[in-house]
């Protein structure tokens, strides 16, 4: 039998003692926030932890990483600290263990119930530990180059070769409770499937980190919805690629899932071809076997409906691979960084990560149920799922019908949305006006990849012929 905890953990808990994965929370209302980890329905304080002197470890003997209102410091201490965290809260959960389980007065203390009446904020709030924060673009299986006709072939060959990445502030990182400001309606909001690597000790402005190293500056993982304006960013993607279209929210999961925690779920990385560049080569290339699933419960229905199932494995660059290449040119990264995968679309329709992938730009409908989506609308709830035995946790995230007016320098948080697993709320003006006063009428044409390949062909003859490089735009 493996490894059991003394706390009663229930078989279909996302926490049980092979995960525990790291957040911070306030243990009511008013309290100082917290690091802690979750285990079963119960949230461990390990600050009273530390407290009582259980972290006796050479590393966290003296330090006071765990009276911190954030995970920064011990991101900062790297993965021996990390590795002597997890295995004494290993040993002072585990079942043959007296020291918490038979101190009632520190058990009460330390192990904080997750959604009771004394806890009216969410218990596992990750505060502002983000401190800056990057997406990289996924070359074998994500079409938004495609849809949106930006020099395909070009863009896609040129992503086998680096992990083309976007830079964005870390100010629009949320979590789930968090009400979105929304600028103007939108008449195609879409979800983006991704994940995040949480960075560690990170590395100095000037030096890059070896990618054969990365590993050593990863803590762990967490759910991320990009949260994307397809009708914004169709306009401006070319030629300046997108910015206001994802730049007004980007949600994360409350939870930190360790890589020690997911390393029994590692697996081999696709074969790359052509051969990554030498800075980008590893000696053991590895990724990590996570289920993914988005559903949609739309306005008004109990129901959610499956809309896609992904696989963290379809990455075609690795964790590591994409954070040394962040860092190549000297860029710094520090603890509590960000940097999302990109979406994760798999191999084949149902497993695209996004609605501008599962309807083609809506030419197809979706359906759920007894109703249809080709984008988001106003009520849906998104709910975004990762799984590989040692669970993630469901962000649960979507566009409200117009609760109240977000002002930017208002309340960020709604009230209504304060429990566990409660829904972003996205506000909107009554929809008496688009995005721009005078959108364009510019449009761009969505066609099959095998088409689109055709027309590619010609323009490089053209190209060739001309001397010249064209631009492809089509006027419908």
């Amino acid at each position: 039998m493996g490894l059991q905890s003394f706390v009663e953990v229930h078989p279909d808990s996302h926490f049980p003692i092979q995960n525990l994965p790291y957040g911070v929370f306030r243990p009511e209302p008013g309290s100082e926030p917290r690091p802690g980890v979750a285990i079963g329905d119960y949230v461990l304080d390990l600050s009273a932890i530390a407290s009582a002197g259980l972290f006796d470890g050479p590393i966290l003997r003296r330090s006071d990483c765990f009276h911190q209102t954030n995970l920064n410091k011990l991101l900062g201490m790297g993965r021996p600290a990390w590795t002597e965290a997890r295995a004494t809260i290993q040993k002072i959960l585990s079942s043959t263990e007296p020291t918490l389980r038979d101190n009632a007065s520190l058990r009460q203390k330390a192990l904080v119930p997750m959604g009771t009446t004394q806890t009216s904020l969410h218990p596992c709030i990750i505060q502002r530990i983000v401190g800056s924060y990057s997406v990289v673009q996924i070359p074998q299986f994500h079409r938004i180059g495609s849809i949106f006709l930006l020099h395909i072939m070009d863009e896609h060959r040129l992503l086998l070769f680096l992990a083309l990445t976007s830079s964005d502030q870390e100010a629009k990182v949320i979590q789930p409770t968090i009400l979105l400001h929304i600028f103007g309606p939108s008449l195609k909001l879409d979800f983006e499937l991704e994940m995040a690597v949480i960075v560690g000790p990170g590395n100095e402005l000037g030096k890059s980190i070896d990618v054969n190293e990365a590993a050593d500056h990863i803590f762990g993982l967490v759910l991320m919805n990009d949260w994307s304006a397809r009708d914004i960013q169709a306009w401006e993607y070319i030629p300046l690629g997108p910015f206001l279209g994802k730049s007004f929210g980007t949600t994360i999961s409350p939870w930190i899932v360790t890589l020690d925690a997911l390393e029994p779920f590692a697996c081999d990385a696709p074969k790359q071809n052509p051969r990554p560049l030498p800075y980008l080569a590893e000696k053991v290339s590895k990724i990590y076997d996570i289920s993914l699933e988005v559903r949609i419960k739309p306005a008004g229905e109990e129901q959610a409906h499956v809309v896609t199932r992904s696989n963290l494995k379809h990455l075609y660059w690795t964790l590591t691979q994409q954070l040394a290449h962040h860092t190549i040119n000297g860029c710094n990264l520090r603890p509590g960084d960000l940097l999302g995968t990109g979406t994760i679309s798999g191999p084949e329709p149902e497993s695209y990560g996004c609605l501008l992938e599962l309807t083609w730009n809506g030419q197809k409908l979706l359906s759920l149920g007894g109703t249809t989506r080709k984008f988001l609308e106003d009520g849906d709830e998104v709910i975004i799922s990762g799984f590989s035995k040692v669970y993630f946790p469901d962000t649960l995230a979507g566009p409200c019908p117009r609760p109240q007016w977000n002002d930017m320098a208002g309340k960020s948080e709604s009230p209504a949305a304060q429990h566990l697993g409660g829904p972003v709320h996205s506000a909107h003006k009554e929809p008496t006006q688009y995005f721009m006063s005078d959108p364009p009428t510019l449009r761009l044409l969505c066609l099959e990849p095998a088409t689109l390949e055709a027309i590619y062909q010609v323009f490089c003859q053209l190209n060739y012929a001309l001397g010249a490089t064209l631009g492809i735009v089509f006027f419908v």
